[in-house]
Order: C-alpha cells, then sequence, then structure tokens
C-alpha cells in the first residue's frame, strides 16, 4: 500500500528491477539490502524501517527468517524466490499467491514528490547502518539533471554494475528507463572478474558506464582491454572515492574515445557536483581530479566549524542545499539535527563532512574528512561501526580501527585489538568472525593484537600512534 516500505534482499537479476518498479507503482518505497552482507546485519535494516514484505532469494530465506524471528515482535511477510520457478521467478510466485489468495486490482498510485522513493542504509558510526530517506523529488531532480547535461538517447545502452543497495544504481536504471536506453545487468560475481567483465563490457556495445575508480583500475590492470572493441562507449562516470590520475591514465591508454566525468555527492545528496575530465590533456599535471561545480539548481558553500562561509581559496566543509538533498535519516532526529545548519531564510544546508576549497570557476577540490569515515570501494565505511561490531567478539576486550591511503587499494584498514586476560585470540579466529558481522566491504585487511591501547593525556584511545603502526 502507499506509504510502505518493501525490503529487497535479491541478487541482481531483472526480478529485482521488476520488484523496484511495482513497489514504486504501488506507491510504496523500496529498501534495498545487500545479498551478500550478514544475515544479522540485514535484519536490522529490514526491522529498522518496518518493511512491510520482504522479497529474497530461497537461498537467503531460513538465515534472514531466523534472525528477524529473534530481533522482530511481528516479522514482516516474506515473498520467496526460487530458482526452479522459471526464468522469471517473481512472476510465476506472484501467480501462485495470487491463485491461492487474490489481491484486489486497484489504480496505480500516482506519487506525490514529497513521499518516500526509497531507503538506502549507509555505515553509522554508532555501531549500526542508518537509513538516508530519499523521495521522489530528491531521485526525479538528479535523474533530470543527468537527462539534461548528458542527453543520453534511447539508442544507449546503460550498464547496471553497482549492486541495488549503492545510490550508483539510481543514475543506471532510472535515466535509462526515463529514455527508452536498454539496461544491461551485470551480477554480483561478474562485476568483480576483470576479465570477463571487460570481455562483457565490449560484447554489450555498452555505451554509458557507471563505477567506482576502483573497478575501472581493475579493468585496466588485469582486463586486457588491448583485445576488445570498446567503440561503443560514450560515458565513463566514476564515483564514490579517489581516482588517482595515475591510475586514470592507465585506462585512458585504452579508452581514449569516452567521455569521462567525476560525479560526486555522498548518498544523502545524491550526485550533487561534477568534474568532466579535458578531452586536452590538461588533467595530466594534476595528482587528483576536482570534484567539479554544483549540479544545478542544488547550491553549495564552502563553510569553516561555525558554520560560516569562508573565502574562495580556504578550506572547509561543503555543505549542500537543493531539491537533490534527502529529506533524513529514518528515525533518527538527533542524527538529522546534526547532519544540517540552517542559513536564517529558510533553507537546510546537508553538512557533508567532506572537506574542500574553491578553485577558480566555482570549481571545488576534496581534500579530506572531518570524521572517521573512509571511502572502500565505493562504500561509505564509519571506523566506529567496525569497532562496535568486533568488541560483540567474546575474546575481545578493547578494539580500535584505523585508516590509511593504499595506492592498489585506496585505503588500507587495520584493526588494534586488545583480548580478554584469559583467552586466546587468533587472527584466523577475527578474520572468520569479522566475515560473520560485517560486509565484506568492511572486513578489515589486517588485525594487530595488542597487551593494550595507546592512550593520550585525557585517556582517550591515540589513534596518531595507531596510525603510525600502519
Amino acid at each position: 500500500m502507499a506509504g510502505d516500505r518493501v525490503g529487497l534482499r535479491l541478487y541482481k537479476s531483472i526480478d529485482a528491477v521488476a520488484a523496484i518498479f511495482g513497489i514504486l507503482k504501488a506507491g510504496a518505497a523500496y529498501v534495498p539490502v545487500d545479498a551478500e552482507s550478514p544475515a544479522a546485519r540485514a535484519a536490522f535494516i529490514l526491522n529498522d524501517c518496518q518493511v512491510k514484505v520482504v522479497i529474497t532469494h530461497h537461498a537467503l530465506e531460513e538465515a534472514l527468517r531466523q534472525e528477524l524471528r529473534a530481533i522482530a515482535a511481528a516479522p514482516p511477510t516474506m515473498i520467496t524466490l526460487h530458482e526452479g520457478d522459471g526464468p522469471l521467478p517473481l512472476h510465476s510466485r506472484l501467480a501462485s499467491l495470487q491463485s491461492v489468495d487474490p489481491a484486489p486490482e486497484v489504480p496505480s498510485v500516482s506519487a506525490r514528490e514529497e513521499d518516500i522513493a526509497y531507503i538506502l542504509y549507509t555505515s553509522g558510526s554508532t555501531g549500526n547502518p542508518k537509513g538516508v530517506v530519499l523521495t521522489h523529488r530528491n531521485a526525479l531532480s538528479f535523474v533530470n539533471w543527468c537527462s539534461d547535461t548528458f542527453r543520453p538517447s534511447d539508442s544507449d545502452v546503460f550498464a547496471s554494475h553497482a549492486p541495488f543497495h549503492f545510490d550508483l544504481s539510481i543514475l543506471d536504471i532510472f535515466v535509462s528507463i526515463k529514455h527508452g536506453a536498454s539496461l544491461v545487468l551485470f551480477g554480483e560475481a561478474l562485476g568483480k572478474e576483470p576479465l570477463r567483465l571487460a570481455a562483457a563490457i565490449s560484447s554489450e556495445r555498452i555505451s554509458v558506464w557507471y563505477s567506482t575508480p576502483s573497478i575501472l583500475s581493475l579493468l585496466a590492470d588485469y582486463g586486457k582491454l588491448q583485445r576488445y572493441d570498446y567503440s561503443a562507449l560514450r560515458f565513463v562516470f566514476f564515483a564514490g572515492e579517489v581516482f588517482p590520475v595515475s591510475r586514470f591514465r592507465a585506462l585512458r591508454a585504452f579508452w581514449n574515445g569516452p567521455r569521462f566525468v567525476n560525479l560526486y555527492g555522498p548518498t544523502e545528496t545524491n550526485v550533487c557536483t561534477f568534474y568532466e575530465v579535458p578531452q586536452n590533456g590538461t588533467w595530466q599535471g594534476m595528482d587528483t581530479f576536482p570534484i567539479g561545480r554544483i549540479c544545478q539548481p542544488n547550491r553549495g558553500l564552502v563553510v569553516d566549524e561555525g558554520g560560516r562561509p569562508v573565502e574562495r581559496g580556504q578550506q572547509g566543509e561543503l555543505v549542500v542545499s537543493g531539491p537533490n538533498v534527502m529529506r533524513g535519516y529514518w528515525n533518527l532526529p538527533e542524527q538529522d539535527a546534526r547532519a544540517f545548519v540552517s542559513d536564517g531564510h529558510g533553507a537546510r544546508w546537508y553538512r557533508t563532512g567532506d572537506i574542500v576549497v574553491e578553485e577558480g570557476e566555482g570549481h571545488y577540490r576534496y581534500l579530506s574528512r572531518r570524521d572517521r569515515m573512509v571511502k572502500r570501494r565505493g562504500y561509505r565505511v564509519e571506523l566506529g561501526e567496525i569497532e562496535a561490531a568486533l568488541t560483540r567478539h567474546p575474546d575481545i576486550r578493547e578494539v580500535a580501527v584505523v585508516a590509511a591511503p593504499d595506492p592498489d587499494s585506496g585505503v588500507r584498514i587495520v584493526a588494534f585489538v586488545s583480548r580478554q586476560s584469559d583467552r586466546d585470540l587468533s587472527i584466523i579466529a577475527m578474520k572468520g568472525f569479522s566475515a560473520r558481522v560485517l560486509p565484506s566491504y568492511m572486513i578489515p585487511d589486517a588485525f594487530t593484537v595488542v597487551d593494550a591501547l595507546p592512550r593520550t593525556s585525557t585517556n582517550k584511545v591515540d589513534l596518531q600512534i595507531l596510525k603510525a603502526r600502519i
């Protein structure tokens, strides 16, 4: 029904796309959950936003049911898809349910701009993921901006590489549909294998590609791109993390035809700035690309710690206002209060947490973060959430997680742990535990067991000492 939330814990498939549009057509909001993340995390998300129905695969059903029963007073209805139900399991399952208990026919709901379209959960510093609430107005503003700026056509072939719980998927799905273009789904397994992925991009004649720089670097290094024809490529969008120019240069050696565009924006703003890499090669002298200028009709400001605008050329935090910006976090009013500032004229400005500097011609350049959030493979990772998860291990007394830049993976995450005095603690056990409580992109690259965590004079964990040990 209109206003309900519907959970999706599905692998990439036509069924998943059909479910998204069916949910929106009913006036409900979809809540996509990573099919490969631990069932406990998925259950938390689905229970947190009180989904009425969950659509999932048979292989994922039982573990999810167990976790939901453990935390939910009234677990949601579950629609389970079976691989043996023909080429379109969702259609078969719904037809079966209809034959047993017919649902009434009702007209499609005409959603209002302020209605929720979807809720995307991101890593949270409190130890639990938090839901970012995006309305139809938020999504349409971004989709319409893409259409006006890049002018795709019905002859384009979009790649759907990003999983549907990742905000990059919004461009793939909805911009392609708006223009009657083709959408080619790249499943989870294919998306991680550069040799097969490189061949598929060529054979499917992909013209619009969107992914994180990490994937593009893998393609350049291991995809053997010189073997294939990429003349169909018109646009290559990248987002989610910094793309070192040295890695971009390796890719550009093989893909020299398309337009390359850096799209920047946290999940809370969809995309809010963009920078198109110049075709004339003036980027060669850069270390990293700017995040570019603001996506109209949104507005951006660089402010100091007190929320006051700084002079051009001075660094500060980027705040964003406009139709792309989320309604707020799901059921977290205190988080909302911290996330927004007011300019005194009724406008809300979202605090991105990114430290930037405004350069010439209204271009912003990213410098750093003001908190403990890092980007890994395009995903937002709050180091505090990793710490909270690891402290649930019975043999761990304390844990501190730090991160540092890495030339290969973008960021290296290391967990320093101290054990309970009477317990043995192995690296293998910690890795296995991490895999059960954290999604793969949040699992630390390394674990270091210490007798005690270093402390500052105020008895806080000295993260700077730990960073020096990476």
